[in-house]
């Protein structure tokens, strides 16, 4: 299979009192502090309708990772056997896209602070997508 390459941008990065990986829970309701969004001026028209309140989810790049990893034991716990990523929520994995559910706390120009967020300090940010209600909801 011939490999192929696509391009993201970078529309924004994460604002975190995260500093480091090993600062950062597992997941996001597991101790995630309150984040902001900090999105470029060239996005902000995609920003309008997102309100106070509703849930979303992030999207970002997991820049640190270790993009070589394709098995690990789940959570780091060496007891448990090792597993191939994905099956896992490992951040290290061949194209670490992060995937966050989110709650908007508050919305400041192109400023978002979300609750819940695992990412550290500086994450880039690749989309935000509203969670759905189930299709018998929409």
């Amino acid at each position: 299979m011939a490999e192929q390459y696509f391009q993201a941008r970078v529309i924004g990065r994460v604002e975190s009192s995260l500093l480091e990986r090993r600062d950062a829970p597992k997941q996001g309701d597991e101790g995630g502090p309150e984040a902001w969004l900090a999105f470029d001026a060239s996005v902000e028209r995609g920003l309008q309708e997102l309100v106070v309140g509703q849930e979303v989810l992030l999207l970002t790049w997991l820049d640190l990772a270790d993009r070589g990893v394709l098995a690990v034991h789940p959570r780091g716990d060496l007891s448990r056997p090792e597993t191939g990523v994905f099956a896992t929520r490992s951040p290290d994995r061949p194209n670490p896209i992060g995937l966050h559910r989110v709650t908007i706390v508050a919305i400041e120009g192109r400023r978002v602070r979300v609750s819940d967020l695992e990412a550290i300090d500086g994450t880039p940010l690749l989309d935000v997508k509203p969670v759905l209600p189930r299709s018998g909801e929409r």
